[in-house]
């Protein structure tokens, strides 16, 4: 048979790889988001109706490409931060606490961005889980030592709400430090009632913004909040020179 040019023969694909590409799709279009648990594997067969022997190689495969991770006890998530927690940006941390002042600067920037997609893309459901973040913020029976873990929670809730699976992942690799930069802030910077008020009518603003699906007034608001984090740097001077400064990131941090 005359060979055509025009047209290539097309590799036989194997099933496994198929799951894993249908998985890696999820991932990419932030509809699987890091730290989310995967079904298992018996119910993941029967969804993509597969053999679970398909689904066992294709989650063994995004295993070692790092995109998924084995919990303990059985089962696997989305990965939500790079295998090795002495990164760059860590050891810059431990090195100098000033710089959890200039990773704040670069908040303002790339939040400001977060809150604009998420009220122009975030589903309903999306928005509940936002509303359902700041129920928990406005809610006196928690006592203040959940203020910073609340207050993560509510900006993990707009970045899952850009529907954008390199925002997310770039929020969860930064997720030690931003930990404990939100510990810092609630416990240490910004800490007074008075503080926690002014903040907590920050938060209302940016979901009333996205709720409202209201791009530039959920961008201004959220700029807003963080020029009001950013001008406490400055107010109370570099951030090392402070006695509760976390002047030392812990790899467990």
């Amino acid at each position: 048979m005359k060979q055509d040019p025009r047209f290539r023969e097309i590799e036989r694909e194997r099933v496994s790889d198929r799951v894993a590409h249908e998985i890696m799709k999820m991932i990419a279009a932030g509809t699987l988001a890091p730290g989310e648990r995967l079904p298992g594997e018996r119910q993941l067969a029967e969804m993509m109706n597969v053999s679970r022997v398909s689904v066992r190689a294709a989650l063994q495969e995004l295993k070692a490409q790092g995109f998924v991770s084995a919990v303990q006890g059985g089962g696997t998530r989305i990965t939500t931060a790079p295998s090795n927690p002495d990164s760059g940006l860590l050891q810059l941390v431990r090195a100098d606490a000033k710089n959890l002042h200039e990773l704040a600067e670069i908040r303002a920037n790339i939040e400001v961005w977060a809150a604009r997609r998420a009220a122009r893309d975030a589903s309903a459901e999306q928005i509940a889980q936002i509303a359902a973040a700041l129920k928990a913020m406005e809610d006196p029976s928690r006592g203040g030592h959940h203020k910073a873990e609340d207050d993560y929670a509510f900006h993990m809730a707009i970045a899952k709400a850009t529907g954008s699976a390199v925002y997310m992942h770039l929020m969860s690799t930064l997720q030690d430090i931003l930990e404990k930069m939100f510990d810092y802030h609630r416990h240490t910077l910004i800490a007074r009632p008075e503080d926690d008020r002014m903040l907590l009518g920050h938060h209302r603003k940016i979901y009333d913004a996205i709720r409202a699906r209201d791009p530039e007034a959920a961008g201004q608001a959220m700029q807003t909040h963080l020029d009001a984090v950013v001008r406490s740097y400055a107010a109370v001077g570099t951030p090392a020179n402070q006695p509760d400064a976390p002047r030392a990131v812990s790899s467990s941090a």
